[in-house]
Parts: structure tokens; sequence; C-alpha cells
């Protein structure tokens, strides 16, 4: 397929969010910058799902990259993000049932530093869309507030913590040092929710993160994968984990006792390790700290490590994606075994939970987060008995990383917490 591209600055808009659509919003954001899609246009979109023989991330790359080349593109703005967009949502395992996505919508509304752009897209010999003029794009007023309910998912708080023992008699065995344990909430949403109002809600109660929806799945993710802008790739690396004190001086003693925990500074070095080891042949001039920071959240601090360098084989963001993923800090470590022993241990597909989401232009920048602190929504209605109304099925994840050091009930814990951000938003 050929498209036509054109991308026009314009003022820049206060709320991206609210010219997305309602039941189906297609968002990238944080602290109020980013790209959305307008309204409902029929996207041009590249579904993947699993038994393809290949990478997925591999053939969307490759896609992607003949896409690309073939587009005729007016980009007057010239900014990451403008110009040919795709949003992706991958999934976590090659082997998951579920669909990997790149999006390409027909229109894109967009913002960074003060800057607004509007980009238009359609296949070759069709106008490009002009509904929307420039002069009279208009914010779709955000729907009613709505609850979710969540319960107890395939694996129950006491199913987790057995998981995490068969998982340290591994350990213990020698079989692999870490191993990254999720476990699930399912529920339902009203049909014909506003998911806007989650989006927004994990975006203002969670600025520093990466806020997303991407073909249902909707979270806000502390954790870059990577990023590319103009040949300087960036990555951040989360693990170890501990909850925020209900006061100043509880505060203080979760950070020192994180900063100071051989337990968590283990976990987190072969996250890091994982990530340069996967990086060094596509970066050169590569630099990371010595010492991880922690990184502060409402809910809770990380150890987080930052990791830059300049892109030297010419690969975009998406190679670089398939080149990255799984990390150790969602995987384990060695991560191929890490990964055969999550497919025994937990007992659901994760989907697209820890995997990576994101944007990719046609100049090969983009920005992928790890989809954490998300939900997946099903796009098809959940037909309950003739009492009730439709509703819409969504499940959440939150997982910890095990270590020889780990206890189950504390693990469990850290899931607890990290499973708050949805779980408040939904409520």
């Amino acid at each position: 397929m050929r498209l036509i591209v054109e991308t026009r600055e314009i003022d820049p808009v206060d709320d991206l969010l609210a010219y997305a659509h309602p039941s189906v919003p297609l968002a990238w954001l944080r602290r109020g910058d980013g790209i959305v899609a307008i309204g409902d246009g029929m996207p041009v979109f590249l579904r993947v799902p699993a038994g393809t023989g290949a990478m997925r991330s591999t053939l969307i790359a490759e896609s992607w990259r003949k896409l690309t080349d073939a587009a005729e593109i007016d980009d007057v703005v010239n900014l990451p993000g403008t110009g040919l967009v795709g949003f992706g949502a991958l999934t976590f395992d090659e082997d998951s049932a579920a669909d990997s996505v790149l999006i390409v919508p027909s229109v894109i509304l967009g913002k960074h530093q003060g800057r607004g752009w509007i980009t238009r897209i359609a296949p070759a010999g069709q106008d490009l869309p002009q509904d929307q003029p420039d002069a009279t794009i208009e914010p779709c007023a955000y729907g009613p507030h709505w609850a979710g309910t969540l319960g107890p998912g395939a694996q129950t708080p006491e199913g987790y913590q057995a998981s995490v023992r068969r998982a340290l008699d591994r350990i213990g065995a020698g079989e692999m040092s870490k191993v990254v344990l999720a476990r699930d909430l399912a529920g339902t949403i009203p049909i014909g929710s506003d998911l806007r109002r989650l989006v927004r809600a994990l975006s203002t109660g969670y600025p520093d993160t990466w806020a997303f929806s991407v073909d249902g799945l909707i979270g806000a993710s502390p954790e870059t994968l990577v990023t590319v802008q103009n040949g300087t790739v960036t990555a951040r690396v989360l693990a170890g984990t501990i909850g925020r004190g209900a006061d100043a001086d509880e505060d203080g003693e979760a950070a020192a006792h994180l900063a100071s925990s051989t337990k968590d500074l283990d976990e987190h070095q072969y996250a890091v390790q994982s990530l340069l080891t996967s990086l060094r042949p596509h970066v050169r001039a590569m630099a990371s700290s010595e010492q991880p920071f922690l990184l502060k959240l409402p809910n809770l601090f990380h150890l987080a490590t930052d990791v830059e360098g300049e892109l030297s084989d010419g690969e975009s963001a998406l190679d670089l994606v398939g080149a990255l993923h799984p990390t150790a800090a969602v995987a384990g470590t060695p991560t191929d075994i890490a990964v055969a022993a999550i497919r025994e241990l937990e007992p659901f597909d994760r989907g697209r939970y820890a995997g990576p989401v994101g944007w990719i232009d046609g100049n090969g920048n983009g920005e992928w987060a790890i989809a954490l602190r998300c939900a997946q929504f099903e796009t098809e209605p959940v037909r309950r008995s003739a009492e009730y109304s439709d509703t819409i099925a969504v499940t959440a994840y939150a997982g910890a990383g095990i270590v020889a050091a780990s206890d189950p009930e504390t693990e469990l814990l850290e899931t607890r917490v990290k499973f708050r951000p949805v779980v408040d938003a939904l409520a």
C-alpha cells in the first residue's frame, strides 16, 4: 500500500485526549504532550497473530520500512511524531494467542513543547481527510463518569504465592537467577463507557509515566523500553520496588531500605546488564550511571537506571524494540529460561501485558514503553443474562521480580501496590 501523508502546524490544543474517540481512544501522552488519533476514521493497520514463523516485531519493522519507503510524505513540521506515524502494541510472548498490532490512523493531532500539528493520511488515489479542517477541529465532550468492577482472575493470591515458591525452588536449583511473575484481576465495565476518562485519570494521577491507549490496551507505564530521536537512543530500567510510606518519616525509611536492599540491587543489576548486552550491538558511545537512582511515583519507589547512546547502524525504533524485548526487568535472567518458566507458572496468557507499546514515525523515531500498570479491554461486549445490560470485559495485570531472597507474601504485597493505579482509576 502507498500512503499520502500531510502534516501542518496548528495552534496547540489544551486537551489532546478530548479529540480521541470515546470508546476506542488511540493515544500516547505525557504531561499534556503527545499524539492522539482524531475520531474514528478508518485506520490502516498491521495485525500479526501467533504462529507466523518469525518474530512479530521483526515482521512489523519490515512492513513499516516498506510502508515508509513507498509513502509520499509532506511534513513541514519535521518533529519526532510528525509525518507518517503508527501506534503499536506487541505481545509479551511470541507464543501468545493475542495479536500484535501497528495502527496508522487517518487523522492525528499532536503537541510537543508548545508546538501543535495535525497529520492527515490516506491511501494513494484517495483524498486526504478534510472533514475536520484545521479551523473547525472540535473536541468530543467527555461522557458521564462510570465505574468498573475487578476481582480475582485466573491467578488467585494463594495461587500466586504458590507460583513464587515454585520459582524459588528453580532459582535455588540454579536454573535461573530471576523470573518475573504476574497475576491478574478480571472484571467488567458498563458498555458505552468513555474510556478517555480512564486514560485521563492515569495521565493526571501519574504524570511522570507514559499514558497510553492502543487497541484496548490502556495504562500508565513508568518504564521506557527505548526512545529514538534523531539518532539518539535512550532507555530506562526499572527493577526493585517498595511501597511509599504513610508519612514523611515512613517515606524516608522506605526509600532508604530500597536503596540499600541487596535483594533489590541484585534484581536491578540483572535488568541493567540484560539491557546493555542487547543494546550494545546497535549503539555507540553508550553510557549509564554506575548506581541506580530512586524514581518516586505517587504510590511507590523504583530503583532506576538511565542509558543513552548514539544509533550506529541506521535502524529504527521498532528494530530496537525487537532487539531489546523482553528485558530482564519483565522476564528474568537468563531470559529464554525465564520466559519458559513464566509459561508454566502463570495460569494465563499475558497477551500484551509487559510487552512493547508506543509509536514510530517515518524517520525511525519512536517512543516505546513496557506495558505496565495496565489493563486490556475487550472490543466486543459480554452478553449477560436478560436482566442485565451488556458489559465490556477487562483484565488488569501486575507482577514482581523473583530472586533468591524473595519472600512470597512480600511479592504478593508488591503486586497489590502495582495494581493500585488501574484499580483506583477504574473505581
